[in-house]
């Protein structure tokens, strides 16, 4: 998606504006075709993991609840705006550290704390929220822009790695590569359609028919899924660790400023108001959303830029779209053969589109960044945030062994490291240093301008 903070765009259909129920389904579906988190985030967990393909599919499950949860929740009484949600990079980052080092169990009760806490900063009863009074802080493009490069950064270590898998891997690598060029030839020549807004998905079904007709599929697990089932609460246990739950809350921070650059863009398409209190309302939804779906066992969500996208482009901003666009998820997060189905798909199909997609992440932050005026204050901003987050990548382990699970947790995720860096040098550079600079070279007298006559 394009920046376009800086653009002005007049919906063809308005937010308030209803349309019939058909042109919901339609364009209701159009938005889920987009939420390529929740068919790859689970699996790539799975993968790491080494989840039961059973569990896999349960857990893709629950994020298709927890997608459109939170999306009704928006759409409706909340906020009140055409918002998608969906597993985001910071969440998914976030529970596999945790997973990998606690165990699931651990991960989806610190994420539940964490949601709580946030819930109760952004509760929305006249001044008591106070998230959206921090707004400032946490939205601005050099802040979020630069994050999301260090997300895409780290996350570059995941996808092409696993394009050859453990047995195979002739055939491996060339349905990765025909995933790829498929997703790279519908994004190019797909215009405003469709065949675009879906092209992730176009490239799994495409890599994965070709790796059924050259490789080994095994969908027999889908046909003993049953049409239905209810959610469990904490699938894998339930446990609380306090440096998991900081970690947690570092993910929904990342979450809140991501979230909130969404809903500025959206109510200025829409010609609304966007006070703190419907910020705070906003976030609230959001926060209870993710905290129902931690119970349930699905990843933490937040305003999807690709739905964004998907308005801008279409001109459809009607709220009652993305409302059936979250009942849909909801359904789909009750069949467990849509889950399973998900989790049986070719790991190195599913790679290979998380590549394009964690290239999209961090391109979409040079894009927001490319807004920001780059004097010496926002280059010191940036750069020493951006060098040092991933810098953590290459700490030695025997040093990182030695710290306190708490100081483990955060400094050995760069995502992490960086919401805390850009948050903390953008508040003292450019919001408490930059005016104290400002007013001083207003304060200083001019020298004399001296004329080439006086210097003769």
């Amino acid at each position: 998606m394009q920046d376009t903070h800086g653009e002005e765009q007049v919906l063809t259909v308005g937010i308030e504006e209803k349309l019939s129920v058909g042109a919901n389904m339609t364009y209701g579906l159009q938005h889920l075709l987009a939420l390529t988190g929740i068919f790859l985030f689970p699996v790539l967990i799975g993968q790491a993991l080494k989840l039961d393909s059973s569990v896999i599919g349960y857990m893709i499950q629950a994020c298709f609840l927890t997608t459109g949860l939170v999306t009704v929740l928006q759409s409706g009484r909340m906020l009140k705006l055409p918002v998608v949600q969906g597993p985001t990079a910071a969440f998914f980052v976030a529970v596999l550290s945790a997973g990998a080092s606690v165990g699931l169990g651990t991960a989806f009760g610190s994420m539940a704390v964490a949601g709580v806490i946030f819930m109760l900063l952004a509760i929305p009863i006249r001044r008591f929220g106070l998230i959206g009074y921090v707004n400032k802080f946490i939205s601005p493009p050099i802040v979020y822009g630069t994050l999301l490069i260090i997300i895409g950064a780290q996350l570059a270590s995941i996808g092409l790695k696993n394009w050859f898998g453990s047995a195979d891997i002739g055939i491996n690598f060339i349905a990765s590569l025909v995933t790829v060029l498929c997703v790279l030839v519908c994004m190019v020549v797909g215009g405003g359609t469709i065949l675009r807004r879906g092209a992730l998905l176009w490239g799994i079904l495409v890599g994965t028919v070709f790796y059924s007709i050259f490789g080994t599929t095994d969908f027999s697990a889908v046909s003993s899924a049953s049409w239905f089932s209810l959610p469990s609460l904490f699938p894998f246990g339930f446990g609380v660790s306090i440096p998991i739950v900081i970690l947690m809350l570092l993910a929904f921070l990342q979450a809140s400023a991501e979230a909130v650059g969404m809903y500025t863009l959206l109510t200025k398409w829409g010609k609304q108001k966007l006070s703190n209190d419907r910020v705070n309302r906003g976030l609230f939804g959001e926060f209870l959303g993710c905290t129902l779906g931690a119970i349930f066992g699905g990843l933490g969500t937040t305003s999807y830029p690709e739905n964004i996208g998907i308005v801008r482009v279409s001109g459809i901003g009607s709220r009652y779209v993305t409302m059936t666009a979250g009942i849909l998820a909801i359904v789909l997060g009750l069949i467990p053969k849509v889950g399973m189905f998900i989790a049986s798909l070719p790991g190195p199909v599913l790679s290979a589109a998380s590549t394009i997609l964690f290239g999209i992440i961090a391109i979409s932050g040079v894009q927001m960044v490319s807004k920001v005026v780059w004097d010496e204050l926002n280059l010191v901003v940036a750069g020493a945030s951006f060098i040092i987050s991933l810098g953590t990548m290459y700490l030695p382990a025997e040093l990182t062994a030695k710290l306190p699970l708490a100081i483990q947790s955060v400094v050995t995720q760069p995502m992490l490291v960086g919401v805390v860096l850009l948050i903390g040098l953008n508040t003292i550079v450019n919001m408490w240093l930059r005016p104290s600079l400002e007013r001083r070279a207003q304060r200083e007298p001019l020298l004399p301008e001296v004329t080439t006559t006086e210097v003769l």
